[in-house]
């Protein structure tokens, strides 16, 4: 493939915030240059990311339904974990994906380069293809779309520590962990606590922080503690020093009120967040940068304004399916001549948790919604499972529904879930929030029954309710 000499717009990185934004534009007419080190589609999230790990976390709660057996009136035993055939498993699931990428790389008319590409100039970049060639490239626009990494503590041993790339990367040979003991309660640090345990490793979890997902409402985050502890040993306020190879075995050695403490296990996990990767040469752009994320308005547009910079590397939303959306916002104003014919809304973007239970959650919690509008200005409904048909019929009766109102207007502020299939029942609150919808709207559809979504309509309704009582 021939490398132009110049693009109206060259993206770098064909993870979720790049690839949408190349076929866009290159479907309204503009040349789009894309490049990516992975060489396909999907960047870390389908590298190592979302599909590889809950192509794991799918095994422990198929294995999972075991416990559930005598509640339905069945009987039977777990069946073994062969962790080999379950990673293979995930390694299909992955190639499968690439596969269906490159196709959509042949017929996106978006010019692709297996390779990476370093600024040179503010309006020019050298691309190093892997192939051993390199071209330079001037463009009109740039977006940046170069994801994050796992970030790693700064102690002593860190890089004794695996990663989410050694867990669940295309090919990974980590054998099973018989204790995994991970660092950071965030949630990376849950969800993999969750499926693995279900997979039968022991877990133990240290949080710097009082509290199981830090920054989550503080409801979601106790349930799920409750939930997690009768399965993963968690220790929070934990803050840890350091990690030592001991033979085949590691020490963590952490500090707790006040006195210092440790605990082994034959592999630790580094679960401290993400930090994003910026291109060499990034000095050149002239942007704004705090805290290491890149500056960016509510179109994706940096302070350099040939630049765009949706995706984790701007931290505002570090999600698959936000970067997606960012992607498109971008891509939408860079069509429109630069115009903002499109905003990212980051309040409306679901979050969720897929451990076991699950969570979600989108918009504002009760907290942030009284802070910002002032006591009493909210209302706040809720819808237990233990009530759901749905619920009652598979036994999953610990959870909640939780929505946010503004008590001037009806509209829906924000959501949280705990409980089964909470990653679903997010989506039509998510696009509530999106659409500027309230209770009436909710309480006015007639929502699926027996499923949990009914709640959703329930929770509505009881805001009316509130207004009366």
């Amino acid at each position: 493939m021939t490398v132009p000499a110049q693009v109206d717009c060259l993206i770098l990185g064909a993870g979720g915030a790049g690839y949408p934004a190349a076929f866009f534009l290159a479907q309204a007419g503009k040349s789009a240059l894309m490049v990516d080190p992975i060489g396909n589609l999907g960047g870390d999230c389908l590298a190592e990311g979302c599909v590889p790990s809950k192509a794991v976390r799918e095994a422990a709660l198929v294995r999972g339904l075991a416990d559930k057996f005598a509640h339905f009136g069945l009987r039977g035993a777990a069946p073994a974990v062969d962790w080999r055939a379950v990673m293979a498993r995930k390694d299909r699931v992955q190639q499968t994906r690439y596969a269906q990428h490159g196709e959509e790389i042949a017929q996106g008319g978006a010019l692709f380069v297996h390779g990476r590409g370093a600024i040179t100039a503010p309006d020019r970049a050298r691309i190093d293809a892997a192939n051993g060639s390199t071209r330079e490239v001037g463009f009109r626009h740039l977006i940046l779309a170069t994801g994050s990494r796992p970030a790693r503590l700064p102690i002593p041993g860190a890089e004794l520590a695996i990663t989410s790339h050694e867990l669940f990367r295309l090919g990974a040979d980590l054998a099973q962990p018989e204790h995994l003991v991970i660092i950071g309660g965030g949630y990376i640090g849950v969800e993999t606590a969750s499926m693995l345990q279900a997979l039968g490793t022991r877990a133990t979890m240290l949080e710097y922080t009082a509290q199981l997902l830090p920054g989550f409402d503080a409801e979601l985050a106790t349930f799920l503690h409750a939930s997690l502890a009768q399965r993963v040993r968690i220790e929070l306020s934990a803050q840890v020093l350091g990690i030592e190879r001991n033979g085949a075995d590691f020490t963590v050695r952490y500090r707790q009120n006040g006195q210092e403490q440790s605990v082994q296990g034959d592999a630790v996990l580094m679960a401290t967040g993400r930090v994003p990767v910026l291109p060499e040469g990034f000095e050149h752009l002239g942007l704004q940068v705090e805290h290491g994320h890149v500056v960016v308005d509510a179109t994706l547009r940096t302070t350099n304004p040939q630049v765009w910079a949706p995706g984790d590397v701007n931290g505002r939303s570090m999600l698959f399916h936000s970067a997606v959306r960012q992607s498109l916002v971008a891509a939408h104003c860079i069509a429109a001549g630069g115009q903002a014919v499109d905003r990212m809304r980051f309040d409306a973007v679901p979050m969720t948790v897929f451990t076991e239970p699950e969570l979600a959650h989108a918009g504002l919690t009760a907290a942030q919604a009284e802070a910002a509008f002032g006591a009493g200005a909210v209302a706040v409904t809720h819808y237990d499972y233990a009530t759901d048909s749905r619920a009652q019929i598979y036994g999953e009766t610990l959870g909640f529904i939780k929505l946010v109102f503004d008590l001037r207007n009806g509209l829906l502020l924000g959501a949280q879930i705990a409980g089964m299939d909470a990653a679903q029942l997010i989506a039509p609150l998510a696009l509530a929030l999106e659409q500027g919808l309230g209770a009436a709207a909710l309480a006015d559809t007639a929502f699926p029954h027996p499923m949990l979504s009914e709640g959703i309509n329930k929770a509505a309704r009881a805001f009316f309710s509130s207004l009366s009582a």
